[in-house]
């Protein structure tokens, strides 16, 4: 997109999963944050996270269309789409794939949005821990 701008936020901690999943999960909600936007305003993408007990919380913020509220949990559904092709193209897959995804790997996914302000999607993805590897969340056992 013309004028996009996206930041990562440095240092962001390791994880533990399959780089392939990992690589789909984050294609997958910076395609979504730069695809669902807004005409009158360049699309913004903030990438940062939060440590939690055991997991890392990933964070995807955008200045798009946002999702109304009775939606966030059918988005995740295959095939689900709420605009149509020819408004934004797509399969209606990508945010099945990352939630199947991310609980492969142990995690849990969620979004919080805005109608017109945008949304934050977040993905817990496990910490790695350089001495247990990782850890199940809560009780210090390697996974």
């Amino acid at each position: 997109h013309k004028g996009a701008v996206v930041e990562v936020e440095e240092n962001l901690p390791d994880v533990m999963g399959s780089y392939a999943i990992l690589s789909q999960v984050v294609g997958n909600l910076l395609s979504n944050a730069l695809k669902f936007t807004r005409p009158d305003e360049p699309p913004r993408v903030r990438i940062w996270h939060e440590e939690r007990e055991g997991f890392v919380r990933l964070y995807f913020e955008d200045n798009g269309i946002g999702i109304p509220g009775e939606h966030t949990e059918r988005i995740f559904r295959v095939f689900e789409r709420l605009h149509g092709v020819e408004q934004y193209p797509g399969t209606g897959i990508g945010l099945a794939i990352v939630k199947k995804g991310v609980e492969r790997m142990g995690g849990r996914v969620g979004v919080e949005s805005e109608v017109g302000k945008g949304s934050i999607f977040w993905a817990d993805l496990v910490k790695y821990d350089a001495e247990k590897g990782a850890v199940k969340e809560g009780t210090g056992e390697p996974r």
